[in-house]
Parts: C-alpha cells; structure tokens; sequence
C-alpha cells in the first residue's frame, strides 16, 4: 500500500471519527444533563461528567419525587404521566403504521402486478404528491376532522395518514415489479384470483420490505410533533412528543427545569433506540429494496 493509500485511508477513518462523534455527543449531552443537580450544574456547566451526580430527575419525570426533593435539587414540581404518555405514542404510532403499511401494500400490489386501463396515469399523479410539502395539508386536514367531531381523539391523529403515502406505495411498487411471474402465473392457472395470489403469495413475498417501511413509518410517528399540537389538548390522547412540551413549560420557575426534561426525554427515546438496536441492520440494508424498473 503506497503514501497516498495509507493517507487517504487515515482521512476517511478521521471524518468517520469526527462523524460518529457529532452524531452520538448530544445524547451523551442528554444523559449527562439527565444525572445531574439543576443547582449544581450552575457552578460547573461545562463538565463533560455528571454534576453532583443524582437520580433526582428521573423521579421528578416519573412523578416520584415530592416537591421538597424537587424543590432541594433546583427541579420543579411539574409532573409527566409518563406511563399514559407513552400508551398514547404507542396506539397512535401502531395503529397508524400497521394502517398505512396495509393500504400502500395493496396499492403497490394493483399497481405494479394488476393490468388495468389508465394505471400509469395514475400513477403519475400519485407520484406529483410526493412533491407537495406536507404542510400544505395540515390546514384541510384539521378542517376535516373539527366538521367530523374528531378533534382531541387517536381518530383525528391517525385518519388523515392512515389510508395514503405516495413514498410507500412508490417504495413497495418498485419492489413488487422485481419479483418473479412464474408462482403468481401458476397460481392464476390453478384458479386464484387477484385478492388470493396477492395475499398470499405477492404480499409474503414482500416481507423484507415491508417490514422496513413499518420501522421508518413508526418512528417518522412516534417522533411527530406538530400534527397532534394541531389536533388534540387533552391529555387522555396526549403522546409523548406533546408531553414532553408540556412538561417543559409547565415548570413555575424562571430556571428552567433542564435535568428533569433530559430525564424525560431519555426515557421518551428509549423506545426508539431499542428498536434501532434490534431492526438497525435492516434499516441499513433497505437500500437494496429501491431499486427503479
């Protein structure tokens, strides 16, 4: 290996060094912060380590703390039902993903398997969506479900994303016309209809793929923010992203309570990392399922 192999080499091993540093520093940051007195963390703000290190955040975000411990480490007595929270965030993400994954794989499976008379006209305009900015639609979409009493409900959150998303139909499309005729040709002559052959042959088929755009679906959910600020104020429906919020500003203090929100965070993100620490090599491995015919 001559010089300039060896330097290049050292270059790229560097930028991946300064890469996974940048990328990983803020959630150190997080749980750093998240372990730390709120007095404390005055006097010493730029310790890489825990100040005073403590437990006293977590308990103030699972509402275990009473105010005097609060009070004694700089905390609010702000309080998170963490546990209701983070019901919410899973019946608004599961529902929603398990809705859209459906519904786009049976509009993947009528495009790219189903002959029929204007499809790639229609196709077409379907892919014209996937160049509307998604906020271009919160404002019908709230219009809708206020006239159909479904504000303040997982209903309202989860039906206007629930039956369309040109990515995924796109996605599952471009997948779906890779697979071979030959079982679907065997299957149509021994008498199976459309619903049949794509039930249970094309849809098996398609698991890998599938199974990919559930995970991205469900974290694209679990993470969303705006749509549900829009939609619901009660905390009975409340997912985690708009708990949170919630608790940052419902401190009454002027300093505000930064252990306690890492700790809540924390917690709020431990769902998703779990998930990438066991599906994260397929997420890595989706690129192979975009390919374009």
């Amino acid at each position: 290996m001559n010089l300039s192999m060896k330097l290049g080499r050292g270059v790229a091993w560097g930028y991946l060094v300064v890469v996974l540093l940048v990328t990983i520093f803020p959630f150190y940051w997080i749980v750093r912060t998240a372990l730390s007195d709120n007095f404390a963390m005055s006097t010493d703000p730029s310790s890489l380590l825990p100040v005073h290190f403590t437990w006293g955040p977590f308990k103030r975000a699972l509402g275990l703390a009473t105010p005097a411990e609060a009070a004694a480490e700089g905390g609010s007595d702000a309080k998170i039902d963490l546990a209701l929270a983070l019901w919410n965030s899973i019946v608004y993400a599961g529902v929603l993903t398990l809705l859209t994954v459906v519904f786009s794989a049976l509009a993947a499976y009528a495009f790219a398997r189903l002959q029929w008379k204007g499809r790639e006209l229609v196709f077409g305009v379907l892919l014209t969506a996937l160049m509307v900015p998604s906020v271009f639609t919160l404002l019908p979409n709230f219009v809708l479900m206020k006239d159909l009493g479904l504000l303040n409900s997982f209903g309202g959150m989860i039906l206007p994303g629930a039956f369309f998303s040109a990515f995924n139909i796109f996605f599952l499309r471009q997948f779906m016309l890779g697979l071979s005729n030959e079982v679907e040709e065997a299957a149509i002559i021994d008498g199976a209809g459309p619903l049949r052959v794509c039930f249970r042959i094309v849809l098996p088929m398609s698991v890998a793929p599938m199974a990919t755009l559930t995970l991205l679906q469900f974290i694209t959910t679990w993470n969303d923010y705006f749509w549900p600020l829009l939609v619901t104020n009660d905390e009975s429906v409340r997912p985690l992203t708009l708990a949170l919020a919630v608790f940052k500003q419902s401190s009454p203090q002027a300093s505000l309570d930064w252990a306690g929100l890492m700790a809540a965070t924390l917690v709020a993100a431990l769902p998703m990392l779990l998930l990438f620490v066991v599906f994260g090599r397929r997420l890595v491995n989706s690129i192979g399922f975009t390919g374009i015919k």
